[in-house]
């Protein structure tokens, strides 16, 4: 098994786990929305949720991987914002380390490569 196989699973996994904190802790995607979206953080929440979940399962069957690495591609860039707003509102509520909050915004990237890697 080379070692772009057996990444597939931790990435699928970190998508559907996140998917599914959507519903656990949605309060904490609520807070992290940023204020122009707040009026449908709601509906904004589900849809990232499901998409996430959806990405996560579909990276791993053959016939849907590739479109769903650029799913998740897709979900990273239209996410990024709220890495973002997280950065300029200092944690937007949230008790985070300013340190980790910088860190995230070049982890996207590398979110965004690993999936392209599973693209074709």
């Amino acid at each position: 098994m080379s070692i772009k196989e057996i990444l597939l699973y931790p990435m699928a996994f970190f998508y559907i786990y996140a998917g599914y904190m959507h519903f656990k802790k949605a309060w904490f995607f609520y807070k992290i929305t940023p204020p122009l979206l707040q009026p449908w953080k709601k509906p904004i929440n589900i849809i990232v949720g499901i998409a996430e979940i959806a990405g996560g399962i579909g990276v791993l069957i053959p016939a849907t991987q590739t479109m769903a690495a650029w799913g998740i591609i897709l979900l990273l860039i239209a996410v990024f914002p709220a890495n973002i707003y997280m950065l300029t509102s200092k944690g937007a509520g949230i008790k985070i380390k300013t340190w980790f909050l910088w860190l995230r915004l070049p982890l996207q990237f590398l979110l965004i490569a690993w999936a392209y890697w599973y693209v074709g």
